[in-house]
């Protein structure tokens, strides 16, 4: 149960005071962001995507602190859009894990100071190893410009912290350039909704892109099958054994005759003459030339076709280019796996 908390008439301006000090924070940061864009070396910028967009190896994000926190989310942002990206501590590379970079790669610095100790020490190292190296930095004069092959200027007037010491507006800057970056090699490498699935298949727009029939439908000992001569008996006997709700119907080569499901048995239970029963056979049961679909099929199309007509089925056969029965799909599997 929520809990409701009493705000007493004395405080009432304080809260106001509150949200607009947050605005103002707000305010502050997207400022630095639109005079980053504005600050930004079109050059600069053209030889960082240049640089990337060719790299053979990975991109290497290096930083400590905050900065190295931002170094870590531009990296999986970059991995996820289709570039390669790891983030190495430049401590750790100076003992041992320097070994990860090759002269394919291309590592992005990245320091407000442009001064870190630990950034400035690793520098030597990757220039021997022939790395060309991209600055996000905040101080165009530091150490590390100076010594970058590009400079992003990632400089702000002042941080959002009250005392103008926490870093907040420059590691927003910073990651908002990063950001800007992978956006823009997702543009320059063409990636498609289908490409950024196959990096992301546990989330819904992953699997709606990825996941296919063949990967969720029943088949096998789990998908029992008939013949158009079976008894009403053994139709009943296959549905409660496939436990589908339907069995399929088949010839002797496995070609797809048609489908019985539950509904198709009320339905004939409801018209037939009961002295009749002995005599039906699931030939005279079946919805012949129902709906199907491939195995290669993606389930969320799978799910269109079953869910958008005037009247719709909840389960389907599953056939090959030749119409041979391979198995079936549920409405509930699809919906089950999370599209």
């Amino acid at each position: 149960m929520q809990k409701k908390y009493k705000i007493s008439q004395i405080y009432v301006a304080e809260l106001k005071n509150y949200f607009q000090q947050v605005i103002e924070f707000l305010k502050l940061e997207a400022e630095a962001i639109a005079q980053t864009a504005n600050r930004l070396q079109p050059q600069q910028v053209g030889l960082a995507i240049q640089l990337l967009s060719v790299c053979k190896g990975k991109v290497i994000l290096v930083g400590v602190g905050k900065s190295g926190l931002i170094a870590r989310k531009i990296a999986a942002t970059l991995t996820s859009t289709g570039t390669v990206a790891v983030y190495l501590h430049p401590a750790d590379a100076l003992h041992g894990d320097l070994g990860i970079v090759t002269s394919n790669d291309v590592a992005i610095l990245m320091s407000n100071s442009g001064e870190t100790d630990e950034l400035v020490e690793i520098m030597p190292y990757l220039k021997q190893r022939q790395v060309p190296i991209i600055a996000i930095v905040g101080n165009l004069s530091s150490s590390l410009a100076r010594n970058a092959d590009v400079v992003l200027d990632a400089s702000v007037e002042k941080e959002a912290c009250p005392l103008n010491l926490a870093p907040t507006t420059s590691t927003t800057v910073a990651l908002a350039i990063g950001d800007a970056i992978a956006m823009t090699l997702m543009h320059v490498k063409e990636l498609t909704p289908e490409d950024f699935a196959l990096n992301h298949p546990a989330g819904r727009l992953g699997k709606r892109l990825t996941l296919r029939v063949s990967d969720i439908m029943h088949s096998g000992f789990e998908n029992p099958t008939i013949s158009p001569t079976a008894t009403w008996l053994e139709v009943i006997t296959a549905i409660s054994q496939g436990g589908l709700g339907a069995v399929n119907v088949v010839d002797n080569l496995g070609q797809l005759l048609g489908i019985i499901t539950d509904g198709d048995l009320r339905r004939t239970f409801q018209k037939i003459d009961p002295t009749k029963l002995e005599s039906i056979v699931s030939d005279a049961i079946m919805t012949q030339n129902p709906i199907t679909v491939s195995p290669d099929y993606l389930a969320y199309d799978a799910l269109q076709l079953m869910e958008n007509r005037p009247s719709q089925i909840s389960v389907m056969p599953v056939v090959d280019k030749q119409g041979i029965c391979l198995g079936l799909i549920r409405l509930h599997d699809i919906v089950r796996s999370g599209l």
